[in-house]
C-alpha cells in the first residue's frame, strides 16, 4: 500500500514505536489487527488531505493514533465493558498523548474519529477525514472478510459435493 516516500517519514516515529506496534497483537474488525487498521486509514486520510491541500501531516499521524487503546474490546471485561464505541477515542488520546507532543488538531482526530458518537463535532476539516475513512475503512475489511469467508463456504461445499460423490460411488 506504502508507495509515497513522504507518508513514510510523516508516520516514521509512529509506526515503528514499540507501544504502536502492540496494536498488531488485537483485532479491529473481522480479521484486520488494529494496527493494520490505523495504518490503512492513516494512509487514505494523508492522500485526501495532500490533494485537499490539508494539514495530512497531522492526518496521516492521527489517523495512525486513533485507535491506541491496546486491548481486545471483543471481550468483555470490568476494565472495558461500557460503552467502547464511546470510550475509546479518549483512551487512544491519553496513550498517544504519553508517546508524543499531539498538537490540538492531532488531539482533535483522534478525540473526534468516532463522531457522530462522539457527540460534540470535529473542530477541524482533517478530522472529519479521518472520521469518514475510518468508517470507510471499517466498512471494506467486514465486507471483505464475509467475502472471503463466503467463497471459502462455497469451495468447502464443493469439496464436500466431490468426495461425497466420491465415497458414493464407490460404494
Amino acid at each position: 500500500m506504502e508507495k509515497d516516500t513522504e507518508f513514510s517519514l510523516c508516520v516514521k516515529d509512529v509506526k515503528d514505536n514499540d507501544t504502536v506496534l502492540k496494536m498488531k497483537n488485537f483485532i479491529q474488525h473481522c480479521d484486520t489487527s488494529c494496527y493494520e487498521h490505523c495504518y490503512k486509514v492513516a494512509f487514505i486520510s494523508y492522500l485526501i488531505c495532500k490533494k485537499l491541500n490539508l494539514d495530512y501531516k497531522a492526518a496521516a499521524r492521527a489517523g495512525f493514533l486513533h485507535d491506541l487503546f491496546l486491548y481486545d474490546w471483543h471481550v468483555k471485561s470490568e476494565e472495558h465493558k461500557p460503552l467502547h464505541g464511546f470510550r475509546h477515542p479518549y483512551i487512544a488520546l491519553k496513550n498517544a498523548t504519553k508517546l508524543y507532543d499531539l498538537s490540538k488538531k492531532e488531539q482533535d482526530i483522534i478525540k473526534k474519529h468516532m463522531w457522530p458518537l462522539t457527540v460534540i463535532p470535529p473542530r477541524y476539516l482533517e478530522s472529519y477525514i479521518v472520521s469518514f475513512v475510518d468508517k470507510y475503512c471499517a466498512i471494506t475489511e467486514s465486507i471483505n472478510y464475509y467475502k472471503e469467508n463466503r467463497r471459502f463456504q462455497k469451495l468447502y461445499r464443493y469439496v464436500y459435493l466431490f468426495f461425497g460423490l466420491i465415497i458414493f460411488k464407490s460404494v
